[in-house]
């Protein structure tokens, strides 16, 4: 399986900040937005990923993730000229799938568990079409809802509805097969012009082939889309940091996964010396192999 993170959004909701700089390339406490999203394709077991940013970044995504092989990934990147929405991250990324499964993850999206590097290669293994994921909110106006029956089998899937029939809706997180290219294709736009990826998701669901897993309260999901929101997300990513819990570190979550010596790790906790990420990474190669 592949994985694509979609990270081409301009951010307009977070204006003026991200006028001089992509919405993904900014800082949520102590480390790039994008951290968050290539965290969980890594805690998944996906090593080959696509990066997608707007036109005329490429280079400054590189210069922050390079060609990922210091992480001992492959990480490639293209851009999406025109905002068409999320299931044309599908299509753009055609050639680098190749016909593999994909994992996609919007580059604003932002999870975390004990847990969830076992529930991600679970659904990574067990999946039969489509996996997404159910998250609890209190608003759920402003997402694709899921309505689920009594036996907490998935039943719709509604986009933004004004009258919602629960509060779970489905979070920036994908999994496919590679049938769903070709749903991709034969997608019509929405009223508001765009592929949507709920019009993807309910071809499987037609199909009797998605599955959605409840993300419960022990679960955190952010979407770090406006400026309360990203707020929000970077006092509980130091709020859990200072709990013990380290969020979203890629050095440390690729190491764990055995891509990288400890002696690699050592080298990318020197280049950061100077900050308490970079101390984070060190005191991991201190510990007891």
């Amino acid at each position: 399986m592949k994985g694509i993170i979609l990270a081409a959004g301009r951010g307009t909701r977070l204006y003026p900040m991200t006028r001089p700089v992509c919405k993904p390339l900014l800082p949520v406490y102590d480390k790039p937005m994008i951290y968050y999203p290539l965290s969980v394709l890594i805690q998944a077991g996906i090593r080959e990923v696509l990066v997608i940013v707007p036109p005329g970044e490429e280079g400054t995504f590189y210069t922050l993730l390079r060609d990922g092989m210091q992480l001992g990934m492959n990480i490639h990147y293209t851009v999406q000229p025109v905002a068409r929405g999320i299931a044309d991250a599908l299509l753009i990324g055609r050639e680098f799938l190749d016909g593999d499964d994909v994992c996609l993850v919007l580059g604003d999206n932002i999870f975390w568990a004990e847990s969830f590097d076992a529930t991600l290669k679970d659904a990574v293994c067990h999946n039969q079409g489509a996996t997404v994921f159910g998250c609890r909110v209190n608003d759920p106006r402003p997402f694709g809802v899921v309505e689920f029956d009594r036996s907490g089998k998935a039943i719709s899937i509604e986009e933004k509805p004004a009258r919602p029939k629960s509060n779970y809706i489905v979070p920036g997180l994908y999994i496919y097969d590679a049938e769903a290219l070709n749903i991709a294709e034969n997608l019509k736009p929405s009223a508001r012009g765009e592929l949507e990826i709920t019009d993807v998701n309910l071809t499987y669901l037609r199909q009797g082939r998605l599955q959605v897993i409840p993300l419960e309260d022990n679960y955190v999901w952010m979407d770090a889309g406006n400026a309360d929101s990203l707020l929000t997300a970077a006092q509980t990513i130091r709020s859990l940091q200072q709990d013990g819990s380290y969020v979203g570190c890629i050095e440390e979550l690729v190491y764990k996964e055995g891509w990288i010596s400890p002696a690699k790790l050592r080298k990318l906790g020197e280049e950061l010396c100077m900050t308490d990420y970079g101390k984070h990474i060190l005191e991991l190669c201190e510990e007891p192999g």
